[in-house]
């Protein structure tokens, strides 16, 4: 089903229980798709839990890199996700430890521009990183670099200071020093209609001050789904579904893996956006459509109540 070209497709019913039927392993996105802060989106913990104990592979995949995974587990328990795993979840955080541990195999350290749950997701799977307590009156004139530095993380950062963009713009005049992003969302909707900048926006900042392009570990690049496909057995593109609320991320990932895709409009991206890339006269623009649009992953519930009626 992956690459023929449907978009858009509205689905409920029948027609959403047959897919379910006809896959294997369901990737979700948290944010925008499961809760939204501290609260769980309508039904969204009922849906999982009940993939869960249907038989489902059911596998987390978000870019956000500001908790380590237990930390994840935690919240989903606390929000009704009772079913969920540590191996099911796939942060950026977590994906990037694993490609500068056993892809890179990287053998220095590590300049984290990011917050203090992407460092401990490193130094759990063995990445050193550069301590760097600042001084507050430290200037990048009369600041120690450290040595050995192999690479540069960025990651979401809210005590972002211009020191550190300019320390890690330094290690990456060092050409054989990686650039490496967790992922590259540009901004996250907060409450009252304020926006949080993302990764991304300090991605950008980096790759004007260095002149370099950064290597991206999360959504939509295909690592995360490589790191799935080491660690299940079984992980065939064709039984795959993605389902996540940013077109620009979740819906992109899946057209790079080759999976089906579904939005749910949660979150970020609404119908008329994702119809607007589908009637593009730009074919690149198409990989951003998705294949079919829920108005929420509780539109799955029905399919459920008739599987258990039928079982009854």
């Amino acid at each position: 089903m992956a690459g023929a070209f449907k978009g858009c497709q509205k689905i409920r019913g029948p027609q959403l229980r047959n897919l379910l039927e006809a896959k294997d392993f369901i990737l979700l996105d948290c944010d925008g798709v499961l809760w939204h802060g501290e609260k769980a989106v309508t039904g969204a913990a009922t849906v999982v839990n009940s993939l869960i104990r249907n038989g489902k592979n059911v596998v987390f995949v978000t870019n956000n890199c500001t908790r380590p995974r237990e930390k994840y587990v935690h919240k989903f328990s606390r929000l009704g996700f009772t079913d969920v795993r540590l191996e099911q979840i796939f942060s950026s955080s977590y994906c990037s430890a694993l490609y500068l541990r056993d892809v890179v195999k990287i053998s220095g350290q590590v300049f984290v521009m990011g917050c203090e749950a992407l460092r401990s997701e490193l130094q759990e799977a063995g990445v050193p990183c550069v301590e760097d307590a600042e001084d507050p009156d430290a200037t990048i004139y009369n600041c120690p670099l450290a040595p050995d530095v192999k690479a540069v993380l960025v990651g979401h950062d809210d005590k972002m200071t211009f020191l550190k963009l300019a320390k890690a713009s330094c290690y990456l005049k060092d050409p054989d020093c990686l650039f490496l992003a967790t992922d590259i969302d540009p901004w996250h909707p907060l409450s009252g209609g304020r926006i949080l900048p993302g990764s991304g926006s300090l991605t950008a900042a980096l790759e004007v001050s260095s002149g370099r392009k950064a290597t991206v570990i999360g959504k939509p690049s295909r690592f995360m789904f490589e790191c799935i496909s080491s660690q299940f057995e079984g992980v065939d593109p064709a039984k795959c579904l993605m389902i996540g609320d940013r077109l620009e991320t979740d819906m992109l990932f899946g057209a790079n893996c080759r999976l089906d895709t579904m939005l749910t409009l949660t979150g970020v991206s609404q119908t008329k956006d994702a119809e607007e890339y589908r009637d593009s006269e730009l074919t690149t623009n198409h990989s951003f459509v998705p294949d079919y649009i829920v108005d929420s992953i509780a539109d799955f519930l029905p399919a459920f109540e008739e599987q258990d009626e039928q079982t009854n």
